[in-house]
């Protein structure tokens, strides 16, 4: 990895981080990833720095059990750290997470028997379901961290009772991707609810589906996704002029 790349991962972050608070996915509570060049790290915003306001130079570098290794001044990681960290651990094949407060999530950990299903077509990757890890609680401690990479297992998308959810990608432009697509999915199947029963994807429907989203196809559609979003940011003043060639590139 080269240093531009490192820099780029760095205006990568601070872009999704703006953006899911722009989406109202990220509030004054909520965080994002990446892991680091090296592997055995990852970047991550400070606890207290605004998420409509972070910056690439201000993001703190840290190891996977916590320890900060490039100290910046008067900042310090979200007491939740032990997601990204253990995550990272337990999965080499990611390379971003977000812990979001979506309402939509949270409300499908709230209700007796309600499970998420696969409503709309960028939603059939979760035809099988989503898992809800059944501690409420802050998730503080290295072994929580651990308990909940075992719930996530090999997917990428698992929710926290009574507290939001966390998803995993193979990069920032994949991980925004799956946070918007996982949110619109979610507020379908409660919008879908108040209509009438429920008529999610068929078998055959998410077989067709699966068969016309090859590995190339997902990240021209992330990088297309992420132009989108990127450009509203601009044009809103969340996201600076200075870093939409870096972004856009």
């Amino acid at each position: 990895m080269t240093e531009m790349t490192a820099a780029i991962d760095r205006i990568q972050l601070a872009a999704c981080v703006r953006l899911l608070h722009m989406e109202g996915l990220l509030t004054y509570n909520g965080h994002v990833s990446v892991r680091a060049p090296d592997a055995n790290g990852f970047l991550i915003h400070s606890l207290l720095d605004s998420r409509a306001e972070v910056v690439p130079e201000l993001l703190l570098l840290a190891d996977l059990d916590g320890r900060i290794l490039e100290p910046v001044a008067r900042r310090r990681l979200p007491s939740e750290f032990p997601i990204h960290g253990e995550i990272y651990r337990a999965r080499p094949d990611v390379k971003a997470v977000a812990h979001i407060h979506s309402e939509s999530a949270i409300a499908f950990t709230l209700a007796k028997g309600a499970r998420i299903q696969a409503m709309r077509c960028d939603g059939a990757r979760w035809a099988g379901g989503v898992p809800i890890h059944g501690d409420p609680s802050r998730i503080q401690s290295s072994e929580q961290g651990r308990a909940l990479a075992e719930t996530i297992g090999d997917g990428d998308a698992v929710l926290l009772r009574a507290h939001g959810a966390v998803l995993a990608a193979a990069g920032v432009l994949e991980l925004f991707m799956t946070c918007i697509h996982f949110e619109e999915n979610a507020r379908a199947q409660i919008l879908a609810s108040r209509l009438g029963e429920l008529a999610p994807l068929t078998n055959e429907e998410i077989a067709t589906l699966e068969a016309s989203w090859p590995e190339s196809f997902r990240k021209h559609y992330a990088a297309k996704i992420w132009c989108y979003y990127v450009t509203k940011g601009v044009s809103a003043g969340l996201i600076p002029e200075a870093w939409s060639e870096k972004l856009l590139s």
